[in-house]
């Protein structure tokens, strides 16, 4: 378990950048993974699907996927093919991506959720 917090995403994803600004307006100290420089941490997937699951792991509302052929849609239906999805193609993943200093893993962000699950 980090005691920092990680924030997982892609720079220009505006919800990245919206999670990134109330980590910093909350005065949260947090890095910043960049999927796109940095790749997706194969070793912390298992935690992130044990966490969230690979229904809310992979973004089936989001451009990258609507671009994914209809085969490889339909062959993601379970941890290991959502794993090899994700090592594949990190957009797909929805972001952010956050391992908080106490052990938790959430994905998405809503300013209310997060506000409430750090007692703020």
């Amino acid at each position: 378990m980090s005691t920092t917090t990680i924030l997982y995403g892609i720079p220009n994803c505006d919800t990245v950048k919206k999670a990134r600004a109330w980590l910093t307006g909350q005065g949260i100290a947090y890095s910043f993974h960049d999927f796109k420089k940095q790749g997706v941490p194969a070793d912390h997937l298992p935690r992130w699907l044990q966490a969230v699951g690979w229904e809310k792991l992979v973004n089936r509302q989001g451009t990258t996927w609507r671009k994914l052929d209809a085969a490889v849609q339909a062959a993601v239906q379970d941890d290991a093919s959502a794993t090899r999805l994700v090592l594949d193609n990190a957009s797909v993943i929805k972001r952010p991506v956050v391992e908080w200093a106490d052990g938790r893993t959430t994905v998405g962000f809503k300013a209310e959720d997060w506000a409430a699950a750090l007692g703020r």
